[in-house]
């Protein structure tokens, strides 16, 4: 750097030129490391790039050439603003003089070359980058900070405070030595140095002091300019307060300053990261159509706006824009992505992504795999979910509780007790610690498999972590006793659950009636008394509905007062219940109203479907007294059909779906298949549809008249 005598700055070597009077004017730089070269490298002729000159001429073939001292300080320009475009001469002419007078050789033998190297400004600026490092690591303290400066003289360059500002990084030492300069030199623009000392702050992400700065500035009758407003916006950027951001760019238009295209763009972040969305993306659209360049933080900043909002096709399309400008996606851009496509529950697009990540060369982190486990874990893509937890267990990449919490609250949903149990036991491990939530978990997948002894194990670790049962704890609780038949203890939790000041809900209330349906019919007084207390609606349906001797009419009434007082989530859930125990006390009529019931209320719908050539009954979702009810009345209406003259289709089918419940082997086209075959139906599991079970309607006919035909007699 000392030996550069062609500094872009121009301050001292316009004074030295090389000319050769046998070529036509014409200029000959040579590179600025010349002066680090040893001697020994011009033993050999130096070829010169000018159409004019002798093809071999040697150094020694030219005349003498004049060194003139340096131009001295007080006629050097002043320090640019490196922030501004530099002017150029409106004179061609001038332009190329100046550009002539730039470009010098010194012969490094010379004994003026040391002398040169020194009085350049390169040899300055890099004094000036040694003092900038001095300030940053002196005490804070403005005797020790002029101390450092003092070695700059009396009348320091405008630039040389530019330079020094510019390289600092130390907020206490910074505005010291903005003060030095202020007293003993006059700028010509003052709001330069405000400038770079403001980038002091944003490098060390103090915003406080950077408004202080401001202020202080604006009481001294310094007029800021828009590099002054960018810069504090940026501060408050990195410094994650985005409203401030807001608040700032704001205020230009008071101080006559008009944002440019950088500026703008990098607003549509700000306005994003701060909540207004809609002044967000009509920044957007603008910067769209006025074709501004935006960064990779505010197409970031754009693809979460969208995928918050839920529109996930717009922050797709915000990708693809992205793209399409020519804008290479970065990690921060894929994990984004991939959280918003996890919000959307759309993992095959998550797979996409990542994989296109991958293919690209990047490597995911912890934030990638903790926005796959969210991902993969709201689709319950288990298998998917419990690969990404095995990869960052062996990458020793740590599990946040929440990250452990969705994991289980998946293995809950999906029935994986054994896995649930493992990673339960790695959580405690790790430095994480289990919370509420976890223990809820767990104690849900031990009640859904009927694990008495696991769950109250589970529920007194809870207890004694200092966590108290919430609502959801002890509602699994209630349904584990449940399965086991334990009456007693459902009684028993349920006291607790009400001295404990919690008001039972909805579903509260549909796992006691989950409960009835699991219970025997001398135990069910115990839990409509608990019924009662909960939601009196519901206990007065249970009572009429369990008493035989009353009317259909009357139970219809108050059933549907019930559905009009409940949730629209709750709903088929507790229909499905209701016919589930009236089912089990042989109360088929009773339970024909109820489907009835919910059918006009649509709770169930598409049960039937008609076409030319079938006819269907759609059970998906149903309870297996839901679904033996309806195929009941659906039997019914095609023994009626027939009566009635009409033709039946080619094909009947009945739809149950192929899965089957999480914590039980036993699906609902298990139990079907086993009522058909108590019916003698001609329906068959069909081979090619997983789920149907189909028929003839000549062998339906059949059945249905041989069926009509029994009843008589049994009549």
């Amino acid at each position: 750097m000392a030996s550069n005598l062609s500094s872009p700055s121009n301050f001292c070597h316009n004074n030295f030129t090389l000319r050769n009077p046998l070529s036509p004017p014409s200029v000959f730089s040579v590179a600025p490391s010349l002066f680090s070269w040893s001697p020994k490298s011009f033993n050999h002729s130096l070829k010169l790039n000018s159409r004019s000159s002798p093809p071999s001429s040697s150094l020694s073939s030219f005349p003498h050439v004049s060194l003139r001292d340096t131009v001295p300080r007080e006629s050097q320009s002043p320090f640019p603003n490196p922030s501004e475009p530099q002017e150029e001469s409106p004179n061609p002419d001038e332009n190329a003089t100046h550009s002539s007078k730039s470009y010098v050789w010194v012969n490094p033998r010379s004994p003026r070359a040391a002398q040169l190297r020194q009085k350049s400004y390169d040899s300055r600026y890099s004094l000036l980058k040694k003092l900038s490092v001095s300030l940053n690591s002196c005490n804070p303290t403005e005797e020790d900070v002029f101390k450092v400066l003092t070695t700059l003289g009396d009348s320091p360059l405008e630039q040389d405070a530019v330079v020094i500002l510019n390289h600092m990084e130390n907020a206490l030492t910074a505005p010291l030595a903005l003060k030095f300069f202020q007293q003993r030199l006059k700028p010509k623009r003052e709001v330069i140095l405000y400038n770079v000392t403001l980038k002091v702050f944003r490098k060390c992400r103090i915003f406080d002091r950077a408004e202080k700065l401001f202020e202080e500035m604006f009481e001294r009758g310094v007029k800021p300019d828009n590099i002054t407003f960018s810069t504090i916006i940026s501060c408050a950027r990195h410094c994650s307060l985005p409203n401030k951001a807001v608040e700032w760019f704001e205020k230009m238009p008071d101080f006559d300053c008009n944002p440019d295209d950088v500026t703008y763009s990098a607003m549509i972040d700000a306005y994003g990261r701060a909540g207004n969305v809609d002044k967000a993306l009509s920044l957007y659209d603008r910067a769209r159509a006025e074709k501004w360049r935006i960064d990779l933080v505010t197409f970031s900043t754009l693809i979460k706006i969208y995928g918050m909002s839920g529109n996930f096709d717009g922050a797709l399309n915000v990708y693809e824009e992205m793209k399409a400008l020519g804008v290479k996606p970065n990690l921060v851009i894929y994990n984004t992505l991939i959280d918003a496509m996890g919000r959307a529950k759309r993992p095959w697009q998550v797979k996409s992504v990542y994989k296109e990540m991958i293919n690209n060369g990047f490597s995911p982190n912890w934030t990638t795999y903790a926005a796959l486990l969210r991902a993969y874990g709201r689709a319950r893509y288990g298998q998917d979910a419990l690969d990404v937890y095995r990869e960052m267990k062996s990458k020793n990449l740590e599990l946040s509780v929440v990250l452990y919490n969705t994991l289980l609250a998946m293995c809950a949903d999906l029935g994986y007790t054994d896995e649930a149990a493992d990673i339960f036991e790695d959580l405690k491990r790790s430095n994480s610690k289990p919370d509420s939530w976890t223990f809820s978990s767990l104690v849900t997948i031990f009640s859904c498999c009927g694990k008495v002894l696991e769950a109250e194990s589970m529920l007194n670790e809870m207890l004694e972590a200092g966590f108290e049962p919430n609502i959801f704890v002890l509602t699994s609780l209630i349904q584990c006793y449940g399965k086991a038949n334990r009456t007693d203890d459902v009684v028993k939790t349920f006291n607790q659950f009400l001295e404990s000041g919690i008001t039972p809900d909805d579903r509260f209330c549909g796992c006691l009636l989950n409960v009835m349906t699991l219970m025997p019919k001398e135990e069910l007084d115990k839990l409509i008394g608990c019924i009662e207390r909960a939601n009196p609606k519901l206990g007065v349906v249970v009572k009429l509905l369990v008493a035989e001797e009353t009317g259909n009419g009357l139970f219809k009434q108050e059933a549907n007062e019930l559905f009009s007082s409940i949730g629209t989530d709750v709903k088929k859930a507790y229909c499905n219940c209701l016919i589930d125990l009236c089912v089990n006390l042989n109360l088929l009529e009773r339970a024909c109203v109820l489907l009835d019931l919910g059918l006009t209320l649509d709770i169930y719908r598409g049960i039937e479907s008609k076409s030319p050539t079938q006819w269907s009954l759609n059970l998906k979702g149903l309870s297996h007294g839901a679904a033996l009810t309806a195929l009941h009345v659906w039997v019914n209406d095609l023994s009626k059909a027939l009566e009635n003259g009409e033709e039946l289709p080619s094909v009947l089918g009945i739809n149950t779906g192929h899965g089957k419940h999480k914590y039980s082997d036993k699906g609902l086209a298990s139990v079907l298949e086993s009522h058909l075959k108590e019916l003698s139906a001609p329906f068959h599991e069909a081979p090619d549809k997983a789920g149907w079970f189909l028929t003839t309607n000549v062998a339906a006919e059949s059945w249905l008249k041989s069926r009509s035909s029994t009843e008589l007699v049994t009549a």
